[in-house]
């Protein structure tokens, strides 16, 4: 069933639990995430992000997503991630998602302000929902993002009077929160600020969202979890653990599209069973 942010993430929300976001691009990747969802009967996330318009348009993903999430028989939220343009956000929203993520993280605090609440106005209209980010979750050489400076990532850290202000002026209804992580693969473990997370989530009764999650360990997640975080963006695993199911398979004699999408497939599906799990959402439907 197509849901939006609130749908699911009020609920995970007062259930201490988290609910992924799983990009996906393709028809392997929707079926293997949504798949997962479906057999442990968990809300779930899939969607798209503007670097990824590149692979595959909006429409296309739309036309691929929307109505996989309809048929589905749990909530699914199709959700554009990162979206840095107002002009892409409303594209998605007109194509059927029914929820975005206006990126204006590195602009003034006032103009973040400005144009976060200006989208929300039209987005609640159309019945979806608006995620926004306040600090800047960095990006690792390796990200899909490309490289920033990430040196000091604390000058970057979400600061927690700054964002009981920040909702409340842009009436976001998710708040994606910088607090020690980055997109891409670390090359040294990244220190999650828990304490920060928690004084975020006590002062704020909007859901908080943790991107850059991929070096993570299991208890890391359980933590920022239990410290308030509900929702938890996921695509580098997806994305190298298809590429590798396919070489492994290739390298076994397994040499057509329909042998490789298959494997493809199931090792998604089991990826995302195992974040399903460990973020606490199987049965919550």
């Amino acid at each position: 069933m197509l849901a939006n942010l609130n749908d699911v993430l009020l609920p995970a929300q007062k259930g201490k639990y988290g609910v992924g976001l799983f990009n996906a691009v393709n028809a392997e990747m929707a079926r293997g995430v949504i798949g997962a969802a479906e057999q442990l009967r968990s809300p779930v996330i899939v969607g798209t992000a503007e670097i990824f318009i590149k692979y595959a348009s909006l429409e296309n993903v739309a036309d691929l997503l929307v109505p996989m999430a309809r048929r589905a028989t749990v909530p699914v939220v199709v959700h554009y991630d990162h979206g840095l343009t107002f002009e892409k956000c409303m594209e998605a929203l007109k194509l059927g998602f029914t929820s975005v993520m206006y990126d204006c993280s590195t602009d003034s605090y006032e103009e973040n302000v400005r144009k976060v609440a200006e989208l929300v106005r039209i987005a609640h209209a159309l019945g979806a929902t608006v995620e926004a980010e306040l600090g800047h979750v960095g990006d690792n050489e390796d990200s899909a993002e490309g490289s920033s400076d990430f040196s000091d990532p604390t000058k970057y850290y979400t600061d927690p009077a700054q964002a009981q202000d920040y909702v409340t002026g842009t009436g976001a209804d998710a708040l994606a929160v910088s607090v020690g992580t980055a997109h891409g693969t670390y090359k040294l473990p990244p220190k999650l600020d828990f304490e920060r997370i928690q004084t975020i989530a006590k002062r704020i009764g909007t859901p908080l969202v943790l991107h850059g999650g991929s070096g993570l360990t299991d208890e890391d997640f359980k933590r920022a979890i239990a410290a308030g975080i509900s929702k938890i963006n996921v695509f580098t695993e997806i994305n190298v653990t298809g590429a590798a199911a396919m070489r492994k398979a290739f390298d076994e004699g397994k040499t057509t599209m329909l042998e490789l999408m298959t494997v493809q497939i199931e090792a998604i599906e089991r990826l995302v069973k195992e974040k399903i799990l460990l973020y606490g959402s199987a049965n919550q439907v």
